[in-house]
């Protein structure tokens, strides 16, 4: 613990009194150091305010604010009666500023909802080889049952946001890769967030979208990367019509 707190205190920088936007983003980053040379993990504690100020030689509010940034962006969890801990970092901040920034797009030709949904196609055809490698002659009864359902689903006219995520999660399950998956599950969120709030309909092409996924899956169990490739194309056709027709 000595070793890593004097690596700690060469890596904290001085600041001078006069700077308090500063003084607080260097306390921020000073915690983050501290994390990193720490080596805690998502749950360990942190030390109680008054040691932290003690260690950074900063004051109290110093650490409050950098903490309140923090948390905010899930970085440390502040459990009230038990303490500050290391957070899970999750892509919670992330989505809910894509939603807010898709809502206030409205007026903007729904440009951020445009950016959203070719960033979910850019990460979906991405990671076509990886999916595809993982599923190749395997046969998945949990993601056809999804397939299913979205199809009755769709034959109802009602849209399938659950089993949509449920089947976008399930592909990447199969990977080593925590990061995308977070990913992928961010910007679908901020993707069925952001289009009910917008009135926009792709309700006539449901069929069509909710049977590409069962193309993609088939083509992940028979190792045809080409034809993965084309039918993450098919389910977002419908989508990207949509977005289209609300440029004339």
């Amino acid at each position: 613990m000595a070793a890593a707190q004097r690596s700690f205190r060469t890596l904290a920088p001085e600041v001078s009194r006069g700077a308090g936007t500063s003084r607080r983003a260097t306390t921020t980053g000073q915690i983050k150091e501290f994390i990193l040379v720490e080596g805690l993990c998502p749950g360990d504690p942190l030390p109680t305010e008054a040691e932290l100020c003690e260690r950074l030689g900063v004051s109290r509010s110093s650490v409050r604010e950098a903490v309140r940034t923090l948390s905010t962006l899930g970085i440390v969890d502040v459990r009230h009666g038990h303490g500050t801990y290391v957070g899970a970092m999750s892509l919670d901040a992330l989505v809910e500023m894509l939603v807010f920034r898709g809502v206030l797009s409205a007026g903007d030709d729904l440009r951020a909802l445009r950016d959203v949904v070719e960033i979910r196609q850019v990460l979906d055809h991405g990671m076509a080889i990886r999916i595809v490698a993982s599923l190749t002659g395997t046969f998945n009864p949990d993601l056809h049952a999804l397939v299913d359902e979205m199809v009755a689903v769709a034959a109802e006219g009602r849209t399938f946001p659950e089993q949509d995520r449920a089947f976008h999660t399930g592909l990447l399950a199969r990977l080593d890769n925590a990061l995308v998956g977070q990913l992928v599950s961010a910007f679908w969120e901020v993707h069925t967030v952001v289009v009910p709030t917008l009135g926009l309909s792709v309700a006539a092409d449901m069929d069509q979208t909710a049977r590409a996924h069962g193309l993609m899956l088939d083509a992940a169990e028979a190792g045809d990367v080409r034809a993965f490739h084309a039918a993450v194309t098919a389910h977002y056709d419908p989508l990207d019509r949509a977005l289209g027709a609300t440029r004339s």
